[in-house]
C-alpha cells in the first residue's frame, strides 16, 4: 500500500462500499491505509476462526501474509486492543 492502494488488488472494502466509490476515494488519497489493512486483517482472522482454526494458528497464518508485523501487533489488531 503505497501512495494509493495499489490498483492491482480488488476493492478491499467491497462489503462496505461500491467499487466506484472505492476507486474515487483511492484516486484522491482519502483512505487511511493502515485502517484498511487492519480491517482486512480482522476480516481474514474472523474467516479463519469460522473455519475452526485456533486463534494462535490464525494469527500465525496472518503473520505469513504480513511478515513485517509482530505476533502481538496482529493480536492487538484482531482483538482491537489498540483503540487509536
Amino acid at each position: 500500500m503505497q501512495a494509493s492502494m495499489e490498483h492491482d488488488t480488488a476493492n478491499p472494502l467491497s462489503e462496505l462500499i461500491s467499487d466506484d466509490v472505492f476507486e474515487l476515494l483511492d484516486n484522491h488519497n482519502l483512505f487511511n491505509e493502515k485502517s484498511v489493512r487492519d480491517f482486512q486483517i480482522r476480516r481474514k482472522f474472523r474467516s479463519l476462526r469460522e473455519e475452526d482454526v485456533p486463534a494462535y494458528d490464525a494469527i500465525e497464518a496472518l503473520r505469513g501474509q504480513y511478515p513485517y508485523l509482530q505476533f502481538d501487533t496482529i493480536r492487538k489488531i484482531v482483538y482491537k486492543l489498540n483503540n487509536r
